[in-house]
C-alpha cells in the first residue's frame, strides 16, 4: 500500500469513526451521512489534500464500489416480499414500470441539448443511470410517521427495486458503444449472456443457498453467527461465477436475493423458520457501512474534480434531472390513482440520485468512451446536488405534508392516501440518512 492510499485509508475510518460517535446528536439535524462523508471525501481528494484519485487509485475504488452494489442489491432485494406489491402496492408498481421507462427517457432527452458532444447512446446512459432512486439520502422522508404509509411504502420499495431493474438498460446502452468491453458481445449478446443467463445463475445460487440454510437450521448445524456470514457467502456466490462467465455478477446477485428469501419463506421447517430479514442483518449492517465509504470516495474522485470544471450546461442539468425528470415521469405515472397533488409533488420530489449512479459512472470512467468526462461531471453534480437538497428538506418537507395529511385525512374520511394512522414498514433504511 502507497503512503497516500495509507492516510487515505486512516482518513476514511476517522470520519466513519467520528460519525458513529455523533450519529445520534446528528439524527435530529438536517446533517445527514452522505452530506458528511463527502464533504470530507472532497477534503481527501485532488481538491484539496490530494489523498486519493481515480487515476491512481481506480482498483481499490472499484472493487469497494462494486462490492457494495452486489450486497445492496442482494439484500434489497431481499427483503422485498410479494405483499409488498399486492397491498396497496399500485404506488411502487407504477413508479417501477411507467415511471421508470418515462425517467430514463426523459433523461436522455433533456441530455441531447444541454451534454452537447455525447453520442445517443452516451446520451442514453446517462438517463439510465440517473434514473435509479436511493431513499437513505432522504431517509426522513420515509422514517416520519406523520407521513401516510402508502406513500411511505412506495418509496422505500421503489429505491429497492429500481436500482436492479434499471440494470438491463444501463447495460444494453452501454453495449451500444463502440470500443467498450460490452459491445464486444453486441446487444444480442449481451441481452443473452448479461441478463438471461447471470440472472438464471443467480437464481439457482440463491435457491441452492435457501435450500442449505433451511437445512442447517432445521439440524441444527449451523451456529446463529454463522448464519449470518453464510448471507454474504451467497451474494459473493452469486456475483462471482457470473464475472467469471463474463455475464453481470450485479443481476446475478439480484435475483439470487429474490430466490434465496423466497426459499426462507416458503415451506414450513422442523424449527424456527428463518426470517430473511434477521438472517441478513449482518449484511445489511456491512452494506451500510461500505455505501457511506462510497459516498467518501464519491466525494474524492468524482465531486472534487469536477467543481474545477463546472459549467453552466451541467448545472442546469442536474438540476432538471432532479426535478422535471423525476417528477414528470411520477406525476404521469400515478394519473389516475386519485391521489392528491401534494402527494404527486412529494413522491416527485424525494427521488434522490445515490449510490446506483455512483457505481454505474465508475463503471463508465473505465471504459473507452469518447464523451465520459463531460457523462461523469453530469452525473457528479447531479448526485452532489441530490445529497445537499434532498439531505436538507427531508425533515421540513415530511412535516410539512404530515400535517396536510392529517388535516385532509380528518376531513375526508375517503382519502386515497389513508387514514392519518401510521402503518409500519419492514425495510432496511442503509446508514445514507439522518442517522
Amino acid at each position: 500500500m502507497s503512503g497516500g492510499s495509507a492516510w487515505a485509508g486512516a482518513a476514511g475510518a476517522a470520519v466513519t469513526a467520528g460519525y458513529a460517535l455523533c450519529s445520534r446528536r446528528l439524527s435530529a439535524t438536517p446533517v445527514t451521512s452522505p452530506m458528511v462523508f463527502t464533504g470530507f471525501g472532497l477534503l481527501i481528494g485532488p481538491l484539496a489534500l490530494g489523498l486519493v484519485d481515480l487515476k491512481h487509485d481506480a482498483g481499490p475504488v472499484l472493487t469497494l464500489v462494486e462490492a457494495t452494489l452486489t450486497l445492496v442489491l442482494f439484500t434489497d432485494a431481499m427483503a422485498v416480499r410479494r405483499a409488498d406489491l399486492r397491498t396497496e402496492g399500485f404506488v411502487p408498481v407504477r413508479l417501477l414500470t411507467v415511471g421508470l421507462v418515462l425517467t430514463v427517457g426523459a433523461g436522455w432527452l433533456l441530455a441531447w441539448p444541454l451534454l452537447p458532444g455525447l453520442s445517443a447512446w452516451e446520451l442514453a446512459l446517462v438517463g439510465a443511470i440517473l434514473a435509479p432512486t436511493d431513499a437513505a439520502l432522504g431517509k426522513t422522508a420515509i422514517a416520519d410517521m406523520r407521513v401516510p404509509g402508502l406513500v411511505r411504502h412506495g418509496l422505500n420499495v421503489e429505491s429497492g427495486l429500481n436500482d436492479g431493474m434499471v440494470l438491463p438498460f444501463f447495460l444494453v446502452f452501454l453495449a451500444g458503444l463502440p470500443g467498450t468491453t460490452a459491445a464486444e458481445e453486441g446487444t444480442a449478446g449481451t441481452v443473452w449472456r448479461v441478463l438471461v443467463l447471470s440472472a438464471a445463475l443467480g437464481v439457482v445460487v440463491g435457491w441452492a443457498g435457501g435450500r442449505l440454510l433451511r437445512w442447517a437450521r432445521n439440524t441444527g448445524w449451523a451456529a446463529p453467527g454463522w448464519l449470518q456470514v453464510y448471507v454474504l457467502a451467497v451474494a459473493a456466490g452469486a456475483y462471482l461465477p457470473a464475472v467469471g462467465f463474463d455475464g453481470s455478477g450485479f443481476i446475478a446477485a439480484w435475483t439470487a436475493g429474490f430466490a434465496f428469501a423466497a426459499v426462507l419463506r416458503a415451506e414450513p421447517s422442523a424449527g424456527p423458520r428463518p426470517d430473511p430479514g434477521a438472517t441478513a442483518d449482518f449484511a445489511e449492517k456491512l452494506g451500510e457501512l461500505l455505501t457511506a465509504v462510497t459516498f467518501l470516495v464519491f466525494g474524492a474522485v468524482l465531486l472534487g474534480p469536477t467543481l474545477e470544471h463546472l459549467t453552466w450546461q451541467i448545472v442546469v442539468y442536474a438540476l432538471l434531472s432532479l426535478t422535471v425528470v423525476r417528477m414528470i415521469p411520477v406525476a404521469l405515472s400515478l394519473a389516475g390513482t386519485r391521489l392528491r397533488t401534494p402527494t404527486v409533488l412529494y413522491i416527485g420530489w424525494f427521488g434522490p440520485r445515490g449510490l446506483a449512479s455512483i457505481v454505474f459512472v465508475l463503471l463508465v470512467v473505465e471504459e473507452p468512451v469518447p464523451g465520459v468526462v463531460t457523462l461523469g461531471r453530469a452525473v457528479a453534480v447531479t448526485v452532489g446536488l441530490s445529497v445537499l437538497l434532498h439531505g436538507l428538506t427531508a425533515q421540513p418537507l415530511a412535516a410539512r405534508y404530515g400535517a396536510w395529511h392529517d388535516r385532509a385525512a380528518r376531513t375526508d374520511p375517503s382519502l386515497r392516501e389513508g387514514a392519518a394512522t401510521p402503518t409500519p414498514t419492514r425495510r432496511r433504511e442503509r446508514l445514507g440518512g439522518t442517522g
